[in-house]
């Protein structure tokens, strides 16, 4: 019975992707691609997710200490078949190796502007015990 199209991934879909996201930190940080912008940043990859079928691998990363972050994410695309020949080691296991695609992550910024919005004065006055609120109303 196929899955429907609104349900989450798989279980199996998650476990491959926390396994490509393992091999592609590692290969990340022995620094093995040869490129200035992907060098002179750190890249953190905060998820990985993967196609139904296993076959195209969606890493979203965050490059940090890098001028232009969406040239690093160019960078890596660039240099995707490169990474898919040295993670490939590491995911023996599969019987097709992914296809990477490098996306910039932007959970990061997205959690920022929800934790300004929570520190925002209406939302710690709405936040207020209410024994606080009924006093201010009386005034």
């Amino acid at each position: 019975m196929p899955r429907s199209s609104t349900s989450g991934p798989s279980q199996r879909m998650l476990r491959v992707g926390e396994q490509v996201r393992h091999a592609l930190s590692e290969t990340l940080q022995r620094g093995e691609i040869i490129d200035p912008l992907i060098e002179n940043a750190v890249v953190s990859v905060s998820e990985v997710r993967m196609s139904p079928d296993l076959k195209i691998a969606t890493a979203f990363v965050s490059p940090l200490g890098a001028g232009d972050a969406g040239a690093v994410v160019e960078a890596l695309n660039k240099h995707a078949k490169f990474v898919r020949g040295r993670v490939s080691g590491a995911l023996r296991q599969m019987k097709y190796m992914p296809e990477f695609r490098f996306r910039l992550d932007t959970s990061f910024d997205n959690f920022a502007k929800i934790n300004e919005l929570l520190k925002s004065p209406e939302v710690a006055r709405d936040l207020a015990p209410d024994d606080q609120n009924k006093d201010k109303d009386e005034k």
